[in-house]
């Protein structure tokens, strides 16, 4: 049993250290490129992840909302939640507007419908502008 976790112990510490790296933003690696760290955690198996987690990567609270597996290096997110977003607030109300206006739109044709259908019951003769 010992001995299975004399090997167990640095894979399992190698596996996690490689995700983590590849998972890191490429900002947040440091003194080395990421493809620097990946080669470093895969080839030096005992000693690589354990340089990787101590000096390899910033560890802080990422600013701006951003998660550890944001894979767009230069992608920058102003907005948290879209209710946030004044852009995305100004197309939805001009898409309420646009909702409106069809709907009055509806409204009036069954209005107008229905007129029609009155006169026809009462035995009046449609309007000229009738279907």
């Amino acid at each position: 049993m010992f001995r299975a976790l004399i090997y167990l112990l640095p894979l399992a510490l190698t596996i996690y250290a490689f995700i983590d790296c590849l998972n890191t933003p490429e900002d947040e690696a440091k003194h080395l490129p990421k493809i620097a760290w990946v080669f470093i955690i895969l080839l030096f198996w005992i000693v690589g992840p354990i340089v990787w987690l101590a000096a390899g990567k910033m560890r802080h609270a990422p600013a701006g909302g951003r998660t550890p597996s944001e894979w767009h290096r230069n992608h920058r997110s102003e907005w948290v939640a879209p209710d946030d977003n004044p852009d995305f607030l100004k197309a939805l109300k001009e898409e309420n507007k646009k909702d409106e206006s069809l709907l009055k739109d509806w409204e009036a044709d069954l209005r107008r419908r229905e007129e029609e259908l009155k006169r026809r019951e009462n035995g009046e003769s449609p309007s000229p502008s009738g279907e």
